[in-house]
C-alpha cells in the first residue's frame, strides 16, 4: 500500500522566525504560520475566513541547502510566502508530570516569497504554483523564487 506525506501552503508568518541552534551545529527556524478556511456563517449567510494556525520548522541539511539560515535572514512576520513540507508528530514528556505530550509539526522542505522581500527584487515562479494561483494582500503579484 502507498503512503504520501505531503503539505503545500499558501500563508503569512504570525511571528518572526526563532532560530535554535544545536550542540552539533546544526540549526532549526521554527515559524509561526497562518492560513485561511472559508466558510458560511449559518446565521449571517457571510462568508468569512477561519485561521488555522500551524507551527513550520526549517532545517539546515548537511549536506545541502542552508534552508535555516534563508528563513532567519529573510523571512519576517507578515509575510505571504508558498511552503511545501511533510508532516511530523513530536512527542515528549511534559516538563512539570512528565506526561506525555504531542503535536503535528510541518517539516518545511521548499519554500517560495510570494511577495517581494525588504531590499530585494521580485522574480518569476521556477515551478510548483503557477502565477495566478495567489496574490499577495496587496494588490501585487511579484513573487521571488528562493535558489535552493
Amino acid at each position: 500500500m502507498a503512503n504520501l506525506n505531503k503539505v503545500m501552503l499558501i500563508g503569512r508568518l504570525t511571528r518572526d522566525p526563532e532560530i535554535k541552534v544545536f550542540g552539533n551545529g546544526g540549526k532549526v527556524a521554527n515559524i509561526g504560520f497562518a492560513v485561511n478556511n472559508r466558510r458560511k456563517n449559518k446565521d449571517s449567510g457571510q462568508w468569512e475566513d477561519v485561521p488555522v494556525w500551524l507551527d513550520l520548522k526549517v532545517f539546515n541539511r548537511e549536506p545541502g541547502p542552508k534552508k535555516a539560515d534563508l528563513a532567519e535572514s529573510s523571512l519576517k512576520k507578515g509575510q505571504q510566502v508558498f511552503v511545501e513540507g511533510h508532516l511530523v508528530l513530536e512527542e515528549w514528556a511534559g516538563k512539570e508530570d512528565g506526561k506525555k505530550m504531542s503535536k503535528l509539526v510541518i517539516y518545511v522542505d521548499n519554500f517560495e516569497f510570494l511577495e517581494k522581500r525588504e531590499g530585494g527584487m521580485g522574480g518569476g515562479m521556477g515551478g510548483g504554483a503557477s502565477r495566478g494561483a495567489a496574490k499577495p494582500a496587496g494588490g501585487g503579484d511579484d513573487i521571488e523564487e528562493v535558489p535552493f
